[in-house]
Parts: C-alpha cells; structure tokens; sequence
C-alpha cells in the first residue's frame, strides 16, 4: 500500500511538544518507533512553495495511517468506537458482477440478515387480523404512520382504521323534531320525537293484518323452535287420578297406604317365610286394563298393594288382600307406560312412558309433582334406595345415555354417556354406592354413584342383550334375563360383580321379549314367564325346572314372587293379569317333627267318609301326619345324597321325576295302586254275588211258604235262621 506526502502545520508541532503524562509517556514511547521515518517538514525548510512530490517506502504498520481502516466484516467485536459511515463502507476487494443486490446483501444466516427486535403483541396481532379482513395493513418499515401495505384505496377510505379502531362516518347525526316545552300539552314530545327525515308508513288494513299475521304464524310454526313446541305440545296429556274406593280412609283415619293387620300374614319388612313352595291353583284374576302389561311393582316393605303399567298409558294400583279390587288410577301419559318404580316409603312412583316424559306421582292423592321431558324416550327408571337420597332418581334414556335427576328442581345432575346402545335396565348394589346398567349393545357396565366413568366393562362373545336384571333378597347374586334363552348369573363378592359363565337357567323360550326375573323370598326357587304364554319355576340349587305351567295365552311380561308369603304369585301378560295361589301346609293342619331331608309319603283313604277322619300313625321317624280330604303337596330341603320325595295326587296330575330310580319306584308304585283298584273290584263283585244269592234264597222260602203250609216249629226254625245271616252280613267288613 502507498501513502501521499503528509504536509505540516503548526498544530503538529504543538503535539510533539505536549507534555507528556503518565498514560501518554507510555504511548508516546510506544509509538516513537512507528513515527520514527515520519520527519516533519516545515515552512523554513521548504525552498519554495512548489512541493514535489516524494514517495514514501512500503513499510508495513498495524496502525492506518491513511485514516482508513479494514475491518473483517465477520468479525463480532470492536476495540475502538468507529463512525457510522465506516460502519457501512462497501467491501473491501474486488466485487462480482455477476451476482445481484440481494446477493451482494451482507447475510448472518443463508436466506438474510436476522436481528433480534421488540414488536408490540396487540400491535402486531392487530395488522395481520386487519390485513386478512380488509387486505391492508401499516407498512412497518417506514417511518410515518399513513403508510400502508396491500389495498391502499381501501386503506385511504377506511382512513387506515383497522378493526379495533373507530370507523369516521363522516355522516351527520340524525336530528329529532324535539319540543321540550313542557307548556304546550299537545306539541310536547320529549326524548320520544320522531327523526326529521323518518318516513312515516300507513298502518295495513283489518283484511291485511290478518294475511300478514298467518304468514307469521306459518313462519313460526315451521321454524325449528316451532317444531319442537309442537312437538312437546303432541304429547302433552291430561293429567287425572280416580279413586275406586267408597272412602279414602277408614274409621281410623288410615288411607289404603296403610298396611292390613289382620290379614293372617305378617307384613313387616324384616319377615321371610321360612320355606317357599311351588304355587299351584290359580285364585284370582284382575282384569282393568285395556292392552297388555309392561310391567308389575310391589309396594314397598308391605306389599300389601301391586302396581301395573300398560300399554293403554295407564296405571293401576291394586289390593292384594281383602276384595282384590283396582284402589286408584293413574292417567297422565298419551302412550304406552314402559316403567314405574317407587321410593323407599312408597309415598311418591315414577313412571316412565314412550311420550318421552317421565312424571313423579303422589301415590295417595294421585297428583303429579314433577315432569321431567328431554325429548328422548326413557326406557327405565330407579330411586337411589338410600334414605337420604330419595329426591335423585336414574333414568336410562334411548340416546344411549344414563341421566341422573333431582326431584327438588327438575334439572338434570350428572350424565353417564359410555354405553352404544339403548339403556335397558339398572341395578344398585354394594350398599347403593355403585350400580350397573345393560344396554343394547351386548355389555354390562359398573358405575360409581355421581361419577360419570364406568368402572368395569362386562363384555364377552357368549353375552348377548340383557333387557332385565334383579338382585337377590340376599343381596349376593344378580341374574339377568338374556335374549338367547338363558338366565345368567353375576355374583357379588367383595363388592365387585364377576360373571358367572357356567351357570345359567335354560328351558324357556324369551328371544325378543323383556320377560323379568324373581326369587323366591327363602332364596329357593327362581321364576320367569316365557314368550308361550307359560311359567317356569326353577330351583335354585340344581337350576333344574321344578314347575311349569300355561298361566296366559299370551306373553308373561312379568313374574312376581311375594316377598312375605310361601306360595304367592302375580303374573302379568299381555291379555290379562293373574294372581296365583296355592294353600300351604299351614291352612289345612299340621305336621309335628319332620325334618329336613325327611320325606312323607300321601296315602290314600279308602274309607268311604263324608268326613275327613284324624288319625296319628306312628311312623319310624316318630312323627304324626295329619289326614285331610284333599291332598297337599309339601316340598321339601332336599339333600345331595337323599332319595326324592314319594307324593301322589288324586286327581291325575303328572308327578314329576329327577332320576331314574325315582322312576322306577314311581311306576312301582302305579303297579301297585293297579292291583289295589283290581282286588277291590273284584271284593265288590264277591259281595254283590253274595247279596243275590241271599236275596234268591229268601224268594225261594217264601214261594215254598206261599205254596203250602208249614208247621209252626218250621217256621220258627226258618226265622232263626234269617235272623242268623242278618247277622253274619253284619259282620262283613264293608269295603
């Protein structure tokens, strides 16, 4: 690099003879050896004032002599202040042509130069919202704020107002015809005037109004709020109750809610029959009804009353003892009832109907409380059976959804939405705190009480639909009715419900229908209707069929077992509905030290009698049986290894046989009463043959008698001796 001759002036011999500090002797030392070729040239020394020219040697020096400096343009760090013109001289070297502007361009990164910056958020979430909107936005680079990027005649009407900015109108306020002179009664009008340029438009005539308020309603009514009030509207039924009774209570002021004392039976909640037997007489039928039964209530605790939903939108309660008559009914729905349920007092019901309302009864007065409508069609409903939660209630809806209600508000609580198909029914157990439901689509699901995720999902290829579940008395099995013919089993044990696949009741005939389940109150017997029309009673233990018989000649919809009684049943159908009874042991006499296991056998007296004759036979077991004219029939606790009970009926009933050794000893049995019935045949022709003979030899003494005299001492031989057959006929035992 060369450098120009340097000139001198004045100010430079100044600096040579500033005084030296203790900084600038340092560097004035430093710097002695770099300024030492440098001489200075003054005016004195100077020949003329023409300058040649002198070119000075190349001598390299890390200081820029020439007030020019290279600074690598890579570099981060600076050790001293330069300007900002140096900042930005171009690059030192030889340049490009080939290369354009943006490539020229000084780049920290491969597509540009990046540097950090502060943007105000509002600001810059403001112009992209308004650039997207209305297609402009402020230009950020430049330096004035009317500026603007995109659509600048929109930008320039709008007068740059973005979205969160007030538009100017430019327009002028509408004025008012005001008169705030309160003394001119009829020119006064206040902050009402009208505007000055409002048009005033003539009012339509009577024919008009008419055409243009029918418009309005067929809008209205076509419209989606329109449809769904009509809609509520459809189903919409008058609400009524009829009291069947001459008096709604007695001379003590008791309703019919109000459980019979002298009845025979004891009614208490905490009673169960020690034994239960099969029913087998039909005593009574109830007929109200007008189209089938969905499905039969006990009253709670007594069950001294029933009550039945039909397909006739209607609801019945009726008396179990005494007359047997309907006591009240309930109409309130415009379609079929589907479900009832009571509380835990018996006080209030709910019933839900195919008219998609739920409605809470009073069961004395037959007032409705409460309705309940979401537009879906509740398919069941269940009291929370704790004491303290009566006012909630679960119902399973068609939407596939569990919804539980408050009965203080009417508002809907919590939603249990997990399942995929129609909510069939609801079973609560482990002390109320959970429940499980069954649904249309193949699954059994556990819930916890107010919380809206199921617990467990029971779900198998061999489970099929499960449209009704009841719980055992107790409290330890759940038996469900399955749609391929079976009655299956989940058992409770420590509070977790598992399913029991090798147990099952088979033999009825149920696809399709929602047949219920019952116990037996001793846990002894199950029954269920069936589809034929016929009643299945299986026994508990062996899951053998133990009874069946044709109850109706429809389906039996519903079985119910009386919870205080040995032998009590109602079953209701789709034609009628019937209830069952058959006398117990107890009604007719009685039968001392038998025990379980034991087995009586019922013989027949031959005896022709017009009344039952007591006798005490004194038998192995050291027992009495007590004889009646009837027979009656006693099922026993029958034991693993004990021969079946030895019965037989009267009037030719089947009797029913568990194993091939009782058959053979049945027909045993028969052989034996045929070769009875033979020798008392023929014992009676013996003594009819005998009859004849004797009446023939008196005809023949007395034409003897009749043809000639005798003497006296004949005829008194002959006398003595009628008198002796007389007597010996009278020794005959008569059979």
């Amino acid at each position: 690099m060369y450098y120009g001759a340097r000139l001198s002036f004045p100010k430079m011999e100044l600096l040579q003879t500033y005084p030296a500090s203790s900084d600038g002797a340092s560097s004035d030392t430093d710097d002695d050896g770099e300024l030492a070729h440098c001489k200075l040239i003054t005016l004195k020394n100077c020949r003329s004032v023409a300058l040649a020219s002198e070119l000075a040697p190349v001598v390299g020096t890390k200081m820029d002599v020439g007030g020019t400096r290279c600074i690598d343009p890579q570099t981060k760090e600076l050790s001293y202040n330069p300007k900002y013109e140096e900042l930005f001289q171009p690059m030192a070297g030889p340049s490009n042509p080939f290369k354009s502007a943006n490539q020229t361009a000084p780049k920290n990164m491969l597509t540009g130069f990046v540097e950090s910056a502060h943007v105000n958020n509002f600001q810059f979430e403001q112009q992209i919202r308004s650039f997207d909107t209305l297609g402009f936005a402020r230009d950020p680079s430049a330096s004035q704020s009317d500026q603007f990027v995109g659509d600048a005649k929109k930008a320039q009407e709008l007068q740059g107002a973005g979205l969160f900015e007030g538009q100017k109108t430019g327009g002028e306020k509408r004025r008012r015809k005001r008169n705030m002179d309160p003394s001119d009664v009829e020119g006064y009008t206040g902050p009402w005037a009208r505007f000055e340029d409002e048009v005033e438009v003539s009012r339509p005539d009577s024919e008009l109004a008419k055409e243009l308020e029918e418009i309005v309603r067929k809008r209205q009514k076509n419209s989606r709020a329109g449809r769904k009030a009509a809609q509520q509207q459809e189903f919409i039924a008058d609400e009524s109750s009829t009291l069947h009774l001459k008096e709604a209570e007695d001379y003590l002021g008791r309703s019919f809610i109000h459980a019979p004392q002298y009845i025979g039976v004891n009614l208490r909640e905490d009673h169960v029959p020690e034994r239960c037997f099969i029913p087998k007489k039909h005593i009574h039928t109830y007929r109200g009804h007008n189209k089938g039964i969905n499905c039969l209530r006990w009253f709670p605790k007594s069950a001294h009353l029933f009550l039945s939903a039909a397909m006739d939108s209607k609801i019945k309660l009726w008396e179990v003892y005494g007359k047997r008559s309907v006591v009240r009914t309930y109409a309130g729905h415009k379609m079929s009832v589907k479900d009832v349920t009571f509380n835990s007092d018996g006080t209030e019901f709910l019933s839900a109907s195919f008219d998609r309302y739920i409605k809470l009864w009073d069961t004395e007065t037959g007032q409705v409380k409460q309705r309940f409508h979401t537009g879906h069609i509740p398919f069941c409903v269940k009291f929370n059976p704790d004491e303290d939660k009566q006012n909630m209630f679960l119902s399973g809806m068609q939407n596939k959804k569990i919804l539980q209600w408050d009965t203080r508000t009417g508002e809907i609580v919590q939603e249990y939405d997990r399942h995929l198909g129609v909510v069939n029914s609801i079973t609560f157990f482990d002390k109320n705190r959970r429940f499980c439901s069954t649904s249309d689509d193949k699954s059994i699901r556990i819930w916890e009480w107010e919380i809206p995720v199921d617990t467990k999902l029971i779900q198998n290829a061999g489970l099929h639909s499960i449209p009704t579940m009841t719980k055992s008395p107790t409290e330890k099995w759940i038996v469900g009715q399955s749609m391929d013919n079976r009655i299956v089993l989940f058992q409770l044990i420590d509070d977790k419900l598992r399913f029991a696949k090798k147990k099952a009741f088979k033999g009825h005939n149920v696809a399709g229908y929602a047949c219920s389940v019952d116990f037996a109150p001793d846990m002894s017997f199950l029954t269920s209707g069936d589809a034929d029309g016929k009643v299945f009673i299986w026994d508990w233990r062996n899951h053998k069929i133990v009874a069946r018989w044709k109850a109706h000649d429809d389906c039996v919809i519903a079985t119910l077992w009386h919870p205080h009684e040995t032998s009590r049943m109602i079953t209701g159908s789709w034609d009628s509905m019937r209830c069952i009874r058959i006398l117990n042991p107890s009604s007719a006499g009685s039968i001392y030290n038998t025990r379980h296991g034991y087995r009586i056998r019922f013989l027949r007296d031959f005896n022709k009698q017009e009344e039952p004759k007591l006798r005490t036979i004194p038998t192995k077991w050291k027992g009495r049986v007590q004889w009646w004219k009837e027979p009656i029939y006693i099922a026993p606790h029958v034991n693993v290894l004990q021969k079946g009970v030895d019965f037989t009926f009267q009037d030719g009933r089947p009797v029913y046989v568990t194993s091939l050794e009782e058959l053979k000893r049945k027909k045993e049995q028969v052989e034996l009463g045929k070769r009875i019935v033979k020798l008392l045949g023929e014992v009676h022709e013996a003594e009819e043959m005998y009859k004849q003979q004797l009446e023939a030899e008196k005809q023949e003494n007395e034409r003897r008698l009749a043809m000639a005299p005798l003497p006296k001492a004949y005829i008194q031989h002959m006398n003595l001796i009628t008198s002796i057959h007389g007597l010996e006929k009278n020794f005959i035992p008569n059979f």
